[in-house]
């Protein structure tokens, strides 16, 4: 199923490190930004995290709910959350089955070489548990926040 501007967003339902149960259903409502990113505490995957961090409180105010997805697990995302005190859960998805309802895993050019794996981007569903924007493959990871924040302001 590939992710459609207009159209519903896939349903998904993960625990998060504190062992609540985060599904879209249950953020319907709300603004929900949803970015798939491939690894915990590395130099591209923290500079987005701290971006979204860093415009926490803007983002709060204007009503949405931010999620980082990745494949590492549970213990993986406490340590990294709390090194760089992120206030937003990052949630687990190890077989990458939500990735690929979203299109964050597949091919992609990793310094010149063409492999599998997860594919930095970015989902905003609405209030309506629509697809608002789809960011497909987010080049600059730390100037991305800004983007989503951009978006959202911009309704």
């Amino acid at each position: 199923m590939a992710i459609e501007e207009g159209k519903a967003a896939p349903a998904f339902s993960f625990e998060n490190a504190d062992g609540e149960n985060i599904s879209l259903k249950g953020l319907r409502g709300q603004d929900v930004i949803v970015y798939f990113y491939p690894k915990d505490d590395t130099p591209g995957c923290t500079k987005e995290a701290c971006g979204f961090r860093d415009m926490w409180k803007q983002i709060q105010k204007i009503g949405a709910v931010v999620l980082g997805v990745s494949p590492d697990d549970t213990a993986s995302h406490r340590k990294f959350a709390a090194k760089y005190k992120l206030p937003f859960p990052l949630l687990s998805d190890p077989d990458k089955k939500v990735m690929q309802k979203y299109g964050a895993w597949g091919e992609k050019t990793l310094y010149g070489k063409k492999t599998t794996g997860v594919i930095r981007s970015t989902v905003w569903i609405g209030p309506d548990g629509k697809v608002r924007k789809h960011w497909k493959r987010v080049a600059k990871a730390a100037d991305h926040p800004e983007k989503v924040l951009q978006a959202l302001k911009s309704g």
